[in-house]
């Protein structure tokens, strides 16, 4: 009885080690899954805030990809807008260069236009759009000669008065002319020290040796004059008191009353017959010759009077023509 109940005892504190064993055993594998289960969340709460970042970060890419995307679409829109301008302007300029083929509206000599320097026109010159003129057609049937005379002589001059004119290339044959204008405003032209007035020339018949630009000489007929006494014009000579007088072979100083004058020669109104011989240079012993004509003096001194009078340059004379009309009004 007594050895049953000590078996009885082990075998209960058996079971109860036993018991005590599987339940520590079962703690500890517990403990273990717990902090497994532990680690594995933080892992996953760790993913989950590189999630989190990761979209915004992608969210943010995004923002700024259809930001840029915009801003490339504008400046694309703008170029295109740009290349239209563009493209507009070279269009415009190929049709102004169609429309710059030149034709002749006829055949002839062409000229080219010369700019306010003096210069010809050509490739590349810059035109005025108020005068887009590059070239004209001279009308060789109608041509003029441009001449200038000055504010003394301008007065003697009238339109329609008869010109000879001779080519410097060609002195054979003079072609002959009348005034065709006469300008109203005197200019300065170098190595003048009066105001010159331009003349323009009508050539009366044409002529084929005549050519835009070349050089004449001009004589225009002031006056003509039939049985008139003229002699040359160094025959005449003057002394101290301004009184002109020829040398004739008679031994004569003869006082003459001088009339119209040109480059050669000098129309004698009073002093000479005609016929009469004269020195054309001064001669020998001059103290040997004897004055004449002494009764000619007065009506030089009124020639001299009105010749200064005649002597006022032209514009002088119309800016006191002015004054005086303005003085009257």
């Amino acid at each position: 009885m007594k050895k049953t109940s000590v078996t009885g005892i082990v075998v209960a504190i058996c079971i109860l080690a036993l018991f005590l064993f599987v339940k520590l055993s079962s703690g500890k594998k517990s403990t273990e899954q717990d902090y497994a289960f532990a680690k594995e969340g933080k892992f996953i709460r760790r993913a989950e805030l590189d999630l989190d970042e990761t979209i915004r970060f992608l969210e943010q890419k995004k923002n700024i990809y259809a930001l840029q995307s915009n801003q490339s679409i504008a400046d694309i829109r703008n170029l295109k807008v740009n290349l239209d301008i563009e493209q507009r302007k070279v269009d415009d300029l190929r049709n102004v260069l169609t429309q710059f083929v030149i034709k002749a509206t006829a055949d002839g000599m062409l000229i080219y236009k010369t700019d306010r320097s003096g210069a010809k026109i050509k490739t590349g010159s810059s035109l005025d759009p108020f005068d887009p003129v590059v070239a004209t057609l001279p009308d060789l049937s109608s041509m003029l000669s441009k001449i200038y005379i000055s504010e003394i002589e301008i007065k003697k001059v009238k339109p329609g008065q008869s010109v000879q004119i001779t080519l410097d290339a060609f002195h054979d044959k003079p072609i002959t002319g009348h005034v065709a204008s006469i300008a109203n405003i005197g200019e300065q032209l170098p190595n003048s020290d009066s105001k010159m007035f331009e003349v323009m020339i009508k050539i009366d018949n044409s002529d084929s040796r005549l050519l835009p630009s070349m050089t004449t000489s001009n004589r225009v007929m002031i006056k003509s004059y039939d049985k008139v006494v003229y002699i040359p014009v160094e025959c005449v000579q003057t002394g101290e008191d301004s009184v002109p007088f020829v040398y004739t072979k008679e031994g004569k100083k003869q006082i003459v009353i001088p009339g119209e004058i040109n480059d050669k020669n000098m129309i004698i109104e009073k002093g000479l017959k005609p016929g009469t011989a004269i020195w054309l240079m001064t001669p020998d012993n001059t103290n040997k010759f004897r004055l004449a004509g002494k009764d000619l003096v007065p009506a030089i001194r009124e020639l001299e009077k009105l010749k200064r009078k005649e002597s006022i340059p032209y514009t002088e004379k119309k800016l006191m023509s002015k004054s005086a009309n303005r003085s009257v009004s």
